[in-house]
């Protein structure tokens, strides 16, 4: 059925748009440094093709192949489930020991974390005399790195995976500003029991620009916790601006974050935490199911969450990396989708490892395209100038609104990759790669090429 799909195509000859060649000259990107492919959706005529079967870093581009595989092998209605067990049933109100065991849900946010402990809650326990005994059994990180992929410890999209990753391991600090104090506040969400936090901020009177550069933050152990400090200079022009970290280990942040919420539900934890299995002989307390697949993928999309796809990535595999990508390979071969040069690490693009080239990629996009599943994929990648890493991206030009694509950026890597219809109504699939120091200048070459295939010049006869 696919057959159509993956014949390769005669490539038209046919040098870069001069406004593509211009702007990568300007950035001083040689055109060895880049991958590209414009093809037709549907035809897969090819209207041009740069390097396009070379294998290249796709940065967050990656998470396409995550996705859609994930939709066709778990399938858009695919939900997780976290679950609480005590060791026998509530007696006046208490219980020994807390179970608390994750299946890998990508999206167990602070509201969704809220609502199950408010069915233990409903159930009238409100003592645990116990431990808070956790189970990330389902995942098997061994052997596979975790760590942070630059200098950049605290920033949340070095976060880990984790199989009860609750609320991304994220605090938001809400930066207020008072310039008649010269001070600015540090609001923290959630808050979290053990978790001290020293402002010392001062208020700047730059521009806003890129106000993040200022801060500095790092985190300490303290006999009763953490200790999270802030530092730099915050520009008053900036207004009220959302900072998020990722400050606590996973144990940390867990204990803290359910002692705050059980304490506000009216309820009481005597011990503390500690990891082990749910005994065979325990009672279902509660448990809560995540959203769907399909609201996933559009979140992992839309704002390129890189943990999640690691956790989604991790579910292909239960709970395995490697049997993850072996997973992803059988079903690409299944389909008769052969990508040799393919690399995958973890699935979200944030590796210095993985590969894929732009044809390839195209082939992916193609296949999704003509899939059932079409429309959960499709509606899942940033609209341009609209939503999404692409919401401050080409606005006021045509393309806006017209061209559904996921951005990748990393240090040396610069990717977009995905749909754009013309103003014809010609709908065009368009990957552009480039790896190279100066990969960020490369943006308005990437620009220019989605408004050169907006405008039609991508037509052939």
């Amino acid at each position: 059925m696919l057959i159509s799909l993956l014949l390769a195509l005669p490539v038209q000859a046919q040098p870069l748009p001069p406004a593509v060649a211009r702007a990568l000259q300007q950035a001083g990107i040689l055109p060895g440094a880049v991958a590209l492919q414009v093809e037709a959706v549907g035809s897969g005529k090819v209207v041009l093709s740069v390097n396009a079967q070379r294998p290249m870093n796709p940065a967050s581009t990656m998470k396409l192949l995550t996705t859609y595989g994930a939709l066709r092998l778990l399938g858009p209605a695919h939900v997780w489930k976290t679950e609480l067990y005590s060791d026998a049933p509530p007696q006046g109100g208490a219980i020994g020991n807390l179970y608390l065991k994750g299946s890998g849900d990508p999206k167990l946010t602070l509201e969704q974390f809220w609502r199950l402990l408010r069915q233990l809650r409903a159930r009238g326990i409100r003592e645990i005399q116990g431990d808070l005994v956790v189970d990330r059994s389902r995942f098997d990180l061994a052997g596979h790195d975790t760590g942070p992929i630059d200098d950049k410890p605290l920033r949340p999209y070095n976060v880990a995976p984790d199989a009860l990753l609750v609320n991304f391991k994220a605090l938001q600090l809400t930066l207020v500003p008072n310039p008649l104090q010269g001070t600015v506040a540090a609001l923290p969400e959630p808050i979290i029991e053990g978790l001290e936090l020293v402002n010392e901020l001062r208020l700047g009177r730059n521009g806003c620009g890129d106000w993040k550069e200022g801060l500095r933050s790092s985190v300490d152990p303290t006999p009763d916790g953490y200790r999270l400090t802030l530092s730099g200079v915050y520009p008053a022009s900036c207004g009220e601006r959302n900072w998020q970290l990722a400050p606590l280990p996973s144990d940390a942040y867990l204990l803290g974050l359910f002692r705050q919420l059980w304490s506000e539900l009216g309820g009481r934890l005597r011990g503390g935490l500690k990891a082990g299995p749910v005994p065979d002989t325990a009672w279902r307390a509660a448990d809560l199911d995540s959203p769907s697949l399909a609201e996933v993928v559009r979140d992992i999309n839309k704002y390129s969450n890189n943990v999640m796809a690691r956790q989604l990535f991790l579910s292909l595999g239960e709970g395995n990396a490697d049997t993850a990508g072996q997973a992803i390979r059988r079903w690409l071969a299944d389909n008769r989708l052969d990508f040799p040069e393919l690399v995958m690490e973890n699935g979200s693009g944030l590796s210095r490892r993985e590969r894929i080239s732009a044809d390839h990629l195209a082939r992916l996009l193609q296949v999704a395209h003509a899939s059932p599943l079409m429309p959960e994929f499709v509606a899942s990648l940033p609209l341009v100038a609209v939503d999404g890493t692409l919401k401050k991206r080409m606005n006021g030009q045509g393309i806006a609104g017209h061209g559904h694509l996921k951005t990748g950026s990393l240090d040396g890597v610069k990717a977009i990759a995905g749909y754009v219809r013309d103003r014809n109504g010609q709908e065009w699939i368009v990957v552009f790669l480039i790896n190279h120091p100066r990969a960020e200048a490369g943006q308005e070459a990437q620009d220019a090429l989605l408004q050169w295939v907006y405008q039609g010049a991508g037509q052939v006869d």
